[in-house]
């Protein structure tokens, strides 16, 4: 079985990340969106930053359209947290990661005084009251008026948590005021939930994030059992493996693209919570221990992310819309034209109106 490097999954996930300019072979919106199974969307600005890191020529109406016309919505799905999905995905990914998010929601004190409702008593109560979108203060004073023993507060929680809520437009959009609303998710589609084919997202996801390991797509999704899926897939020629430098054994897509050691990767600035932080267990191929330390930190974890050669090797935020950068090492000079390059292409991103 063949053995990849670090630094060949390093590449590897950037290649498959569509995050190394000139080897894109994602360019659309949409089909971005799909390709990486959502983006981590619980701030308005990360998806922006994103899909801008990874399609040439994106425009921030790209994205802010699509969700006020509904081909692309905002829905609490993997890891507890708010992703832009297709609407395929939202109406296949939310009841597929609903176990999960049930577990959280046991064991979080906010919900616990509402655990013990069911979730068809809270979809009944809510089903013609959101006949249009509604914010949750509305949500949470209707379902106070059903259930007056529990808290407002737990309520509140809970039925984000049970129920499949999209946030309706205009959350999300592009420099766009307003509070949050929420709607049903298959109303607001017009077309039901469906089952979601575990095999197929199992192939998707190795395709945007492989090779990986069982742990690495519970890591991505927090649906756990999933190492029989792999195994099974494997057996039936639909996958290859590889091992690691630990001996772990990596499941990928046959065909695949594979990174070389020596390609270069781009320095690049990314939100919070991106997509390629946060998909593996072992974050090795894109952190190295003291650069985690470093972005865990006095800001918890939630820091916005600069990437040097493929590595985590600083942090960056806002203000007045400038791009701040805080690099864990000083630059070379090489590496200092490539930041304020990058530096240069997101303010020109901040500076776009809405």
């Amino acid at each position: 079985m063949t053995t990849l490097s670090l630094r060949t999954l390093t590449g590897t996930l950037w290649l498959r990340q569509q995050l190394v300019p000139g080897q894109r072979s994602v360019r659309t919106v949409p089909s971005m969106v799909e390709h990486l199974l959502g983006l981590q969307a619980q701030d308005n600005l990360p998806p922006y930053l994103s899909l801008a890191a990874r399609i040439d020529g994106f425009a921030p109406a790209d994205l802010s359209d699509r969700l006020g016309a509904g081909e692309l919505v905002r829905l609490l799905t993997m890891r507890g947290t708010v992703h832009v999905l297709t609407p395929d995905d939202a109406l296949q990914l939310r009841g597929w990661v609903q176990p999960a998010l049930d577990r959280q929601g046991a064991t979080n004190p906010t919900s616990r005084p509402a655990e013990h409702l069911g979730t068809t008593e809270l979809e009944d109560v809510l089903r013609a009251f959101l006949d249009v979108p509604r914010p949750l203060a509305a949500i949470g004073a209707r379902l106070a008026e059903a259930f007056p023993d529990v808290p407002e507060a737990s309520l509140k929680h809970v039925v984000r948590e049970r129920l499949p809520l999209l946030q309706a437009p205009p959350r999300g959009q592009w420099k766009r005021s307003g509070g949050v609303v929420y709607a049903f998710t298959d109303r607001q589609l017009g077309r039901p939930f469906v089952e979601a084919d575990v095999e197929e997202l199992a192939l998707r996801y190795l395709a945007a994030y492989g090779p990986a390991t069982a742990a690495d797509m519970t890591k991505w999704s927090t649906v756990t059992r999933l190492g029989p899926v792999l195994t099974a897939l494997q057996r039936a020629d639909r996958l290859v493996t590889y091992t690691d430098d630990h001996g772990r054994t990596l499941y990928d897509v046959p065909g695949a693209p594979l990174a070389d050691e020596s390609l270069d990767l781009p320095v690049t600035l990314l939100g919070k919570y991106d997509n390629l932080f946060l998909s593996h267990a072992d974050r090795d191929r894109i952190a190295p221990d003291e650069a985690r330390r470093r972005w865990m930190g006095v800001n918890g974890g939630v820091a916005s992310a600069m990437f040097v050669d493929g590595l985590l090797a600083g942090l960056w935020r806002v203000e007045d819309g400038r791009a701040v950068v805080e690099p864990f090492s000083t630059p070379t000079k090489q590496q200092q034209r490539g930041i304020d390059a990058e530096v240069a292409r997101v303010e020109e991103l901040l500076a776009i109106p809405g």
